[in-house]
């Protein structure tokens, strides 16, 4: 499997406006924290991922949902090992239409796919830099220190909190919202 890119936006980009170079250590640790957050948020990798290989359970039903789209390509598709063909596919929402009815309850699907964007879309990539360069300015500094009777409160960076880029970005990109309650 060739899993996603390490980051959504180019290092390149945020050092420019970090006015660092682009290898520097913190800046690519906040660039892929931003990253990770941000994939956490919308619950698949976003980027470009080859050869995927899921397990997911049959689930009686005629429609199977992968964890991840939108599909590129779907290779092969075993219910219990066996080889399943006629399988349609819902590009964009990522679902599997069993081509006789339902996928099969208590049943294991393997499939085998590709799926997510290549290039990585501008807002996105926009998103995740805002979101790296607030992380790379937050002080991790100590907040408080309790000996015995006595303690001292330093001022705190607060929580790199949200944008409304950031929000609107993982609302567009964001998979399986039905189990959001």
């Amino acid at each position: 499997m060739a899993g996603p890119e390490p980051y959504l936006a180019d290092p390149e980009d945020l050092a420019v406006l970090l006015k660092l170079p682009p290898d520097d250590v913190r800046l690519l640790a906040a660039l892929r924290a931003a990253t990770r957050r941000f994939r956490g948020q919308v619950r698949h990798p976003v980027s470009l991922v080859t050869d995927d290989t899921v397990f997911l359970d049959g689930s009686g039903r005629a429609v199977l949902r992968l964890p991840a789209a939108p599909v590129l390509k779907v290779g092969t598709v075993l219910v219990d090992d066996k080889v399943l063909a006629g399988v349609r596919v819902r590009r964009q929402a990522g679902l599997l239409l069993h081509p006789g009815g339902c996928w099969p309850e208590w049943s294991e699907i393997t499939v085998t796919y590709d799926h997510g964007l290549a290039p990585v879309p501008g807002e996105v990539a926009e998103a995740v830099i805002d979101q790296a360069r607030a992380i790379y300015r937050t002080d991790p500094a100590i907040q408080q220190i309790t000996t015995g009777t006595e303690s001292v409160s330093f001022a705190a960076t607060a929580a790199v909190g949200i944008t409304s880029q950031w929000a609107a970005a993982v609302e567009a990109h964001r998979l399986n919202r039905g189990d959001d309650a």
